[in-house]
């Protein structure tokens, strides 16, 4: 082999190692991470050596098996905390017990949500307010939890996962719809108030992400969705987990009070 191959072999090689590490030794705090987007987004996070916090309602055995699966296959720390991202003494305490058991936190990613959708005319209080209170009051009980450290810190990257529906509406989803887009506008906000401590705070607008909820979708339902997205297929939550990888690390750090739509372009 030439000495110039070998020089250009070297270098690719420090190219890969560092884009593999791109969060080493940073703690990340996601919502909502036993399944779907939230555990595909921990999985990326732990390949590229970032400690895992994460929380889950009620899955304990899924959230075990996912705790000893990161620990032992990223040589990272992990650890789940089962938690009621809904009730607001119960996510400051799990703030505290977060960095209580971590030390730091670098990153927070509000990813809890839920679902309960139907028609306006046919939708009770009880699917409007359970669908606000997971999604976007959460936001703001774990953003509140962690303000102190971060400001203390003068570090920190919030990360809101909202939905393209936030941005469009859909019909018969204007719990979500609506949860979603006071996510975006609770954003901006935060990235205005905290700026000017280092404190950044952006937004990722998914759109058809395949995962275990969509799986059960009928196949005539799915590919009226795909046949609407430019780029001919849903998204993975890989997809959506380089977005985030992108806005935790320093490789973002000029960016904040943004919206990164991972739809295919079915928003542009």
């Amino acid at each position: 082999m030439q000495v110039g191959s070998i020089i250009s072999l070297k270098i690719a090689n420090k190219i890969l190692n560092f884009a593999a590490m791109l969060l080493k030794d940073k703690t990340v705090l996601i919502t909502g991470a036993s399944r779907g987007i939230g555990k595909g987004v921990a999985e990326l996070f732990a390949k590229n050596g970032a400690n895992i916090a994460f929380t889950y309602a009620s899955s304990v055995e899924k959230a075990a098996v996912f705790e000893k699966e990161l620990n032992a296959n990223y040589g990272i720390k992990a650890k789940g905390f089962q938690s009621n991202a809904a009730d607001f003494e119960g996510s400051q305490k799990l703030a505290e017990d977060v960095i209580a058991e971590f030390g730091t936190v670098h990153c927070l990613i509000n990813n809890a949500g839920i679902t309960r959708d139907t028609l306006m005319m046919r939708m009770s209080e009880e699917q409007w307010d359970e669908v606000m209170n997971t999604n976007l009051k959460s936001a703001f009980n774990l953003t509140k939890g962690m303000l102190r450290h971060f400001l203390g810190n003068r570090d920190g990257s919030i990360i809101n996962i909202s939905s393209i529906v936030g941005i469009t509406g859909n019909a018969g989803q204007a719990n979500y719809a609506a949860s979603k887009a006071g996510m975006i506008g609770f954003t901006k906000s935060i990235a205005k108030e905290l700026g000017a401590r280092n404190v950044r705070c952006n937004a990722i607008a998914p759109g058809f992400i395949e995962t275990e909820m969509t799986a059960n979708l009928d196949d005539e339902v799915k590919k009226s969705w795909i046949s609407t997205i430019p780029l001919k297929r849903g998204g993975s939550t890989e997809d959506v987990g380089n977005a985030c990888l992108f806005l935790a690390s320093d490789l973002s750090k000029y960016i904040t009070g943004q919206t990164l739509n991972v739809c295919g372009g079915m928003v542009m």
